[in-house]
């Protein structure tokens, strides 16, 4: 490897916040990370999962050259031409012989925007295929569809964070940003620093919640009717904005009527949350001239997670806070590219510049810029889950970037069978996760300190990633990838491995759309430090550019009407509730030191030691009913299956609830038990809850149970 001279301004390549961080030469070769204080959003700040990014970079970690799996059934390295032919020989064979709809494609929330657009280019224009989601659909999209909903437009924040701690109220739901986004605290201290409150709605008493003015611990997949709860006092107690809702929002009788329906006692029942909360909630949320809902995967990562998001920001709209500075509803996105993964065509439904695929004018537009027949593009395709459940039926041969879901699926040894039963799997991954060790080819990709290209955060604010290390001689980036393999499909125009070409290239076909990047250039985004979309080329020549948009909605909202919407919606149960067989709630999340299906972080030896491994988190009164002692070995069992951890005893989860963190393979893999199943508009698999029972776990050798730790 050979470094630069100089400390390279760049991001992190984990979460949404995508702080800013510098990187420099280190003694013996590779990088370091220095602070980066210019950055606005983290100040410098970094957590250890940002701080030793670098380890991931070495070549014990990661992958150096293409392997083929032979004909002993093993990987084994081959050469980029070999690798390359196989991948494309195996697509346009399944395309001939069962049709281009039986080749998927999987892509991933950490691709640049200018990979997650050439990726829907490639998927749609040189294999013709409308089998393409990625993983971010298990990240945000039930936020995204019910913001889309009501307010005609999803950004995941809708003003920038510096706006936190200069509201009056924050109710955060389900997120717990001490540990998924550690940087991002300091606004909810400085909140409360600065007199204002912060009401945290989670059923564990997380690092998040402690820090908290109110704590409120419902039972897991009951938000909706939380929501619902608070809006009945709302409005039982006057406290509505009137005046706002007749001059910017349509739908609130409907809306209204059905909230009305969720009195307090009522919701006590289903939520366990005691109706003084509720009260004492409604009080800090409206009493202060601005407020804020923000909501992350406890509401969203459910079967009805769009009604959920849609119940709070029915919240917000009643009591008049969108719109208005310092106010309004959010979303806390995960993925570090989860927000623009989305918007420029690697989900199902999506165009680049958020353009529906079924819009005829958005065909137009997007086919010119490609140079093809608009009706050349195929329509939507299957969702994340859904395609991959398809796998090895109607979809037999799979192309996947960036992703692990034989960690990261819901009823994930299901999807590992699915993936088993291919006819044929190409990776192309930077290190060998646990899928990637299925694929029949591996292509060892580029990682964020060596390749330059573009990401966007939860903000809504576009960044640029800089290139500050050579990578090793055997490594390509993916954008390349995607040209060899167009090219060997017989499209040998149209994609490039300049990540700035692809970005000119965005720009055109983003251009008039909900999420228009056509105003920004490379060149700005160095100078400023990021720009927020929608920032649309200025229609005169020699114009200003745009400034960006850093906050939505102050206006007129994104409906033709420019009002919001207020959508009715009613307390649902959960896909799958507790029974006799299995009498408890399982919910999942993650831990502080490591991130996602861990296949990064758990290859470094820093992260490791303060996150060896998968627990079982339970009550006090719970353990005690079990007989089971602080590191005790438990089977947690499903309807899917069971998976394997020690206990870990604490009072700071509901007796009724136990917590399992989702980042490890093999016997304690807690999506083996997660239900998969689907929100009907967001398409969002139920993660967030599904009913267990946990057991001493038997040793398989002697039938003994495990001694106690």
């Amino acid at each position: 490897m050979q470094n630069t001279a100089a400390p390279t301004p760049t991001h992190c390549p984990y979460c949404a916040l995508q702080c800013g961080m510098n990187l420099a030469p280190a003694e013996g070769g590779g990088v370091e990370v220095l602070e980066r204080a210019d950055f606005p959003v983290n100040r410098g700040a970094l957590c250890g999962k940002g701080r030793t990014a670098p380890a991931v970079l070495a070549r014990g970690a990661r992958l150096t050259g293409p392997l083929v799996r032979g004909a002993d059934g093993e990987l084994a390295p081959a050469s980029w031409e070999d690798a390359l032919d196989r991948v494309a020989s195996a697509l346009a064979g399944t395309r001939a012989r069962h049709g281009a709809d039986a080749v998927g494609v999987f892509g991933g929330g950490g691709l640049t925007n200018e990979k997650a657009y050439t990726l829907g280019k490639f998927a749609r224009v040189a294999l013709g295929t409308s089998q393409i989601d990625y993983n971010g659909r298990f990240c945000m999209s039930s936020a995204a569809a019910a913001g889309t909903r009501a307010f005609g437009l999803d950004r995941g924040l809708p003003f920038p964070l510096e706006d936190i701690p200069r509201t009056g109220c924050v109710i955060l739901v389900g997120s717990n940003p001490a540990e998924t986004m550690p940087p991002s605290l300091r606004y909810f201290t400085e909140l409360r620093d600065n007199g204002g409150t912060l009401i945290v709605i989670d059923p564990r008493r997380t690092r998040t919640a402690e820090q908290a003015d109110l704590h409120i611990a419902p039972r897991p997949g009951t938000d909706l009717a939380l929501a619902l709860g608070l809006l009945h006092l709302v409005v039982a107690e006057g406290r509505t904005d009137e005046e706002y809702i007749a001059g910017r929002t349509t739908g609130w009788e409907e809306a209204r009527a059905a909230a009305m329906a969720h009195w307090p006692e009522y919701v006590e029942r289903i939520t366990g949350v005691p109706v003084p909360q509720l009260r004492e909630a409604v009080r800090m949320f409206c009493e202060p001239e601005a407020a804020m809902v923000l909501t992350a995967r406890g509401p969203e990562q459910q079967s009805k997670g769009t009604d959920t998001v849609g119940a709070w920001i029915n919240l917000c709209l009643a009591t008049g806070r969108p719109g208005r500075p310092y106010s309004g509803y959010g979303c806390l996105t995960g993925q570090g590219n989860g927000q623009g993964g989305r918007e420029h065509g690697q989900k199902a439904d999506q165009l680049p510049g958020y353009r529906k695929l079924d819009d005829p004018e958005a065909r137009r537009h997007v086919a010119e810029v490609w140079g093809v027949d608009p009706d050349s593009l195929p329509g939507p395709g299957r969702s994340a889950y859904e395609l991959l459940d398809a796998l090895g039926t109607d979809i037999r041969a799979l192309l996947l970037m960036g992703s692990n879901p034989v960690v990261s699926a819901p009823r994930a040894a299901h999807v590992e069978d699915r993936i088993r039963s291919l006819d044929f799997l190409a990776v192309a991954d930077v290190v060998l996760s646990e899928t990637a060790a299925l694929a029949d080819v591996v292509l060892p990709v580029t990682q964020w300190a060596e390749e330059t290209g573009t990401t966007t955060s939860l903000e809504g604010r576009v960044l640029l990633r800089r290139q500050a290390l050579t990578p090793p001689e055997g490594v390509r980036g993916d954008l390349h990838v995607m040209r060899e393999l167009a090219a060997r499909l017989g499209v040998e125009k149209g994609f490039s491995e300049d990540p700035e070409e692809v970005f000119e290239e965005l720009r055109r076909a983003s251009a008039g759309g909900l999420a228009d990047y056509s105003g920004i250039t490379y060149r700005r985004l160095a100078a400023e430090n990021g720009v927020f979309w929608p920032a649309p080329e200025p229609e005169e020549a020699g114009a200003a550019p745009h400034p960006g948009t850093p906050r939505l909605f102050l206006d007129r909202f994104a409906h033709p009407d420019g009002r919001a919407r207020f959508v009715p919606v009613a307390h649902r149960a959960s896909a799958e509730e507790p029974d006799e067989e299995f009498p408890l709630l399982l919910t999942t999340g993650r831990v502080v030191s490591q991130y996602q299906s861990g296949a990064q972080t758990r290859r470094v030896a820093e992260l490791n030691a303060a996150a060896p491994g998968p627990f079982v988190e339970l009550h006090p009164r719970l353990a005690e009913r079990l007989g089971v002692a602080e590191g005790d070995r438990l089977a947690v069992v499903s309807r899917r299956g069971r998976a394997y951890a020690p206990a870990r005893v604490t009072g700071t989860i509901r007796p009724d609830t136990v917590f399992m963190p989702f980042h490890w393979y093999g016997e304690g893999r807690v999506n083996t038990l997660t239900n998969p199943a689907l929100d009907p508009v967001s398409r969002m698999p139920e993660f967030k809850t599904c009913a267990v029972r946990v057991e001493r776990a038997v040793d398989e050798v002697s039938g003994r149970t495990s001694p106690r730790s």
